[in-house]
């Protein structure tokens, strides 16, 4: 009895020993394993040391791109701004020199007028002159000098009523032959010279105009001509965004107004697989918005940017969309980096890393962090 209880304690210790080794081996394969790990954590430091590195060399750059466009941007503003400025000067003055110039003119005509019809009254007054002389020689042969002696002869037999008389008559008719202006003569010429000085600065008011709407004429032209060159890249762009968005169909984009680009509206025509071509108003509320997602990523695809942030881009998907838009925008990472801020699953599936904020107790936030292809990996 006491060797069967001494080989079944054996035993028992052989089982402990075993399970022990055991043990102990398995704790050697999960030092190898952290040892592994610890390994690929520090390489990926060290690479994302790098990253870091690469990272704010792109963001200097990025900031001296961004400091260059914008000082573009505003010296463009500024020269649009002072064009515009002094176009409505112009403007203004030409406005201004035009009321004047047309209030002249009708000044001139009154003169004009009027000059005319003293020359009349003139031509007239000479002709009842000869006339009076021509009569006063047939019928009475006297000259001007003798009729005005004669009168004055006579004035001395006149009484006092006949000569108030008298003097009433040759009154009214001074009074009948008008009013009798100097001076206007002179006002012509001032006016005439006036008229001359503001049509030469109307011609050459015309002149700066016509040199402006030439200048405005080769901006816009250049302007047509870089808009036509995008709007081809960017529909060929968008054309292959939707393929693969909606993986078949078309889309196209067109100028409301091909004759005059510039102020043209932009419509945008799709087909989906499996439908027919239609404006996008036809659309359902899923596909506009993935329809408006591919030609974000058109416009994207025309310029390029390393970075990218995406705002609840696709909270208008629904399952089936959201697996592609997640596709897509998978593939489209390659040479972009995107942020994407959104709630949608299918989303957060193709993202490598996942950013969080939980709150563990009440108003104290917390901030988690998931690698996503490391933790598949491990």
């Amino acid at each position: 009895n006491q060797l069967t209880d001494a080989k079944v304690e054996l035993e028992s210790a052989t089982n402990i020993v075993n399970f022990a080794e055991e043990r102990l081996k398995n704790y050697d394969k999960d030092i190898l394993e952290v040892q592994e790990e610890i390994k690929a954590n520090e390489a990926e430091a060290a690479r994302l040391d790098g990253v870091v590195v690469k990272c704010a060399e792109d963001k200097e750059a990025l900031e001296a791109e961004r400091i260059r466009l914008f000082s573009e941007l505003n010296e463009n503003v500024g020269g649009k701004n002072k064009y515009n400025e002094d176009r409505n000067v112009l403007l203004e003055k030409q406005t201004k020199i035009n009321g004047e110039l047309v209030a002249i003119n009708s000044k001139v005509s009154d003169t004009e007028r009027k000059l005319q019809q003293l020359a009349v009254d003139g031509a007239k007054l000479t002709a009842d002159y000869t006339h009076a002389t021509e009569q006063l020689r047939e019928d009475y042969s006297l000259d001007i000098y003798g009729a005005r002696l004669e009168a004055d002869s006579k004035a001395d037999d006149m009484t006092d009523e006949e000569l108030k008389k008298e003097d009433t008559r040759i009154t009214l008719a001074i009074a009948r032959l008008g009013a009798i202006n100097p001076a206007a003569i002179e006002e012509y010429e001032a006016i005439k010279e006036r008229s001359e000085f503001l049509n030469k600065q109307y011609n050459d008011l015309c002149k700066a105009k016509n040199d402006l709407e030439l200048i405005i004429g080769d901006i816009n032209s250049g302007m047509t001509k870089r808009f036509n060159e995008a709007f081809k890249k960017i529909n060929v762009h968008f054309a292959n965004c939707y393929a693969k968005l909606f993986e078949g169909g078309t889309a196209v984009l067109k100028l409301t107004d091909p004759a005059d680009v510039l102020n043209s509206g932009i419509d945008i025509e799709a087909q989906p697989p499996g439908k027919k071509l239609g404006s996008l108003y036809l659309l359902s509320g899923g596909e506009r918005a993935l329809t408006v997602i591919a030609l974000l990523f058109a416009l994207l695809s025309y310029q390029p940017s390393p970075f990218c942030i995406l705002d609840e881009i696709d909270a208008a998907l629904d399952d089936a969309n959201i697996i592609r838009f997640s596709n897509f925008l998978k593939n489209y990472a390659i040479n972009t980096q995107f942020i994407v801020i959104t709630h949608r699953k299918g989303t957060m599936e193709c993202a490598d890393i996942m950013y969080g904020v939980t709150m563990e107790e009440s108003g104290v936030s917390k901030l988690l962090s998931v690698k996503i292809n490391a933790k598949e990996n491990a």
